[in-house]
């Protein structure tokens, strides 16, 4: 199937008299006959449900669509983009390890990482993703994986997966990336490299602002019998599954069941089903939202280019954006709605534009239906010292704004009396 059918069509096949439309299956727990059949469940040696902080039937059909977009094996949902992160990760990586990450990120991935995981005894080097001999240089003997965005938010670098990616395998440690603001719409990693590819469903997928939502897809690529000492969570026996080997038992779909079944299990991450089913809503039109989300932006975006009382503008679908030959490469059928650029004046003239937007809100979200604004250096970024929001990619005076599906001259219109 091409990718817009398997928007519409896939994860979930009704059988005859079943419903058309994906059930929400609202319940915590699975009847079983006998504890014979339940103990094959714990034991990890039959499929089924038996309690939804593992697994449910609607989350389950929502993953498997999303796998299917993104070209992997196996998917699982967890119950926001943060948790999707966290988990990738930390399914791999323990006390003592360490990552290299693009400093290219979201400001609230860069404060998990930095803050939140070091805290766990795990250690971030932070490239500038543009930089190759930093990226060589910022491997140890201990690094467990590289970690980087499709398209940065809110700096809107591209991140050159193929490059990443033949860094990352020649040192034996997976590529992770967070395809959030592409979406497998407008790239899909894992053709370019990437072993794992994380999603804060909550944006583009979800589309509509109703549901806090994540997902990780694991391409079932990376070898991680070659690298035995390396990654002993996958490829030695876990005791609290009576010393089974995830990458002997479950093949390609050791990793994703790994951290179904241990991480879900233990930390409790759970996608309600009702925003799954409204995820999967989303995902219905997703292959419809992204081309007009990404064609209002590059027009907004080329209104703003020329305006005097704009300093800046970052669009990587404009030929004169620094990423632009990077976007045709992995992303030639568009970007994504998210678009930034400066105002003349700094950080109080951004803001003060801000305040007399009427049409696009400020709000703290980003990739919905509705066009939205934001200060990053003010608001997600805000924990951020100078140094930080530079290498960040985030200076002062910049506006995000998340270009929605409206009439794109209300939002040209908008944006010139704001300005005016």
């Amino acid at each position: 199937m091409k990718q817009d059918t398997v928007c519409v069509q896939a994860g979930y096949t009704p059988k005859n008299g079943e419903p058309r439309v994906l059930p929400i299956i609202q319940s915590t727990t699975f009847k079983y006959d006998t504890c014979e059949e339940m103990g094959k469940l714990f034991d990890l040696e039959a499929a089924g449900f038996f309690y939804t902080r593992l697994q449910n039937p609607t989350n389950e059909c929502v993953a498997a669509k999303v796998a299917k977009l993104e070209g992997g094996v196996a998917a699982m949902l967890t119950a926001s983009g943060q948790a999707a992160s966290f988990f990738s990760l930390f399914n791999i990586a323990a006390a003592g390890d360490h990552i290299v990450a693009s400093s290219a990120l979201y400001g609230g991935t860069y404060n998990l990482f930095a803050v939140t995981m070091k805290r766990m005894g795990i250690e971030f080097t932070f490239v500038e993703p543009d930089d190759d001999a930093a990226l060589q240089a910022a491997f140890r003997h201990n690094t467990k994986a590289v970690f980087g965005e499709t398209i940065a938010n809110p700096a809107l670098t591209v991140l050159d997966i193929e490059r990443f990616a033949r860094a990352a395998h020649d040192h034996g440690v997976p590529l992770i990336v967070d395809n959030t603001f592409a979406t497998p719409i407008n790239c899909r990693p894992i053709e370019w490299g990437a072993d794992i590819v994380v999603h804060s469903t909550t944006k583009y997928m979800d589309g509509h602002a109703t549901s806090v939502g994540g997902a990780i897809v694991d391409s079932g690529n990376f070898p991680w019998n070659d690298y035995k000492e390396k990654f002993p969570g996958l490829t030695t026996p876990d005791d609290s599954y009576h010393g089974l080997i995830y990458t002997e038992a479950f093949g390609s779909g050791a990793y994703i069941t790994k951290a179904t079944v241990q991480l879900m299990r233990d930390l409790g991450a759970t996608p309600s089903p009702h925003n799954s089913f409204l995820l999967n809503l989303g995902l219905e039109t997703l292959h419809l939202r992204m081309k007009k989300h990404c064609d209002n932006a590059r027009q907004v975006a080329e209104y703003l280019k020329d305006h005097e009382k704009i300093a800046w503008v970052r669009c990587p679908a404009l030929p004169e954006d620094p990423y632009h030959t990077l976007a045709k490469k992995y992303l030639p059928g568009g970007t994504c709605g998210v678009i930034s650029f400066g105002v003349r004046g700094g950080r109080q003239a951004a803001m003060d534009v801000m305040k007399r937007l009427k049409l696009a809100a400020v709000v703290t979200h980003v990739a919905d239906a509705r066009t939205c604004c934001l200060h990053p250096a003010s608001t997600t970024h805000r924990q951020l010292d100078a140094a930080e929001l530079s290498a960040a990619g985030v200076p002062a005076d910049m506006i995000r704004m998340s270009i929605g599906i409206e009439d794109v001259s209300d939002i040209i219109e908008d944006l010139a009396q704001a300005l005016k």
